[in-house]
């Protein structure tokens, strides 16, 4: 019993296994696999075109695969849309924090308490605007936000649901340096302190240098490498392929 018991406190939280995917007759990716443990942080990296959205895609349900399996804490939730992940436990972030422009941030919190049962109050609201250190009006219109408490906000309303895992798409992004210092405590609250399993893809290594416990590396929608940070930085494919395009994307 004890060793049983061990065995699965060691089991992924969340996993994928050769995870193919084809959208407009292409093949977009080709046998994807990963997983990840409570507390632990993933860092995807790869050049533009990788696959790394299209993944994301697939893991949080709004795409289903053409082969392969997603689980999540055991269960088979491969056939599963987004809206029944996020009920068990799935949230996720996107590269663009996109707020509903009509509402006040008070109506944002109150369609996020509301969205599905069972609904929450209030103090889940202000439980989740305090882990982010949200600290605006809630008068205020959400349009009227800098890129930073968009983000905020778009956080807080997934945390007052308590995920059990993020998926991050690059939430550093359009961030000035100290932001993203206040974004590389956040994601380490989350995993160290509340155990939160997080995936997040990022291009800003000096974030995924903190806060990553590995590293995966997407090219063709296929992995090219995995592991220490440290390891994938002397990879000559990782430089080939990731860090010289990028090089010359920046130089365009």
């Amino acid at each position: 019993m004890v060793a049983t018991a061990a065995a699965r406190s060691d089991a992924p939280l969340f996993a994928c296994e050769d995870i193919r995917l084809d959208l407009g007759g292409r093949s977009i990716l080709h046998g994807i696999s990963l997983s990840v443990r409570p507390g632990e942080v993933l860092g995807i990296i790869g050049p533009n075109g990788a696959g790394k959205t299209s993944l994301f895609e697939v893991l949080s349900g709004r795409i289903k695969p053409k082969s392969g399996r997603v689980t999540f804490k055991g269960e088979d939730v491969t056939r599963l849309p987004l809206h029944a992940r996020a009920r068990m436990g799935v949230g996720r972030t996107y590269q663009t924090p996109v707020v509903p422009d009509e509402l006040t941030v008070g109506q944002t919190f109150k369609a996020a308490r509301q969205a599905y049962r069972p609904y929450l109050t209030r103090f889940d609201a202000e439980y989740g605007a305090e882990l982010v250190h949200l600290h605006v009006d809630h008068d205020e219109p959400s349009a009227r936000l800098e890129t930073m408490n968009r983000r905020k906000l778009l956080l807080a309303c997934l945390l007052m649901r308590r995920p059990a895992i993020l998926l991050m798409d690059e939430p550093a992004a359009g961030l000035i340096n100290s932001e993203v210092d206040e974004i590389d405590h956040l994601i380490r609250m989350l995993s160290k302190e509340m155990n939160v399993a997080i995936i997040i893809v990022e291009h800003r290594i000096e974030l995924l240098e903190t806060i990553a416990d590995g590293v995966m590396v997407m090219d063709a929608g296929e992995v090219i490498a995995s592991g220490s940070l440290k390891d994938i930085l002397e990879d000559p494919k990782v430089h080939e392929a990731y860090f010289e395009s990028y090089d010359e994307e920046a130089r365009a």
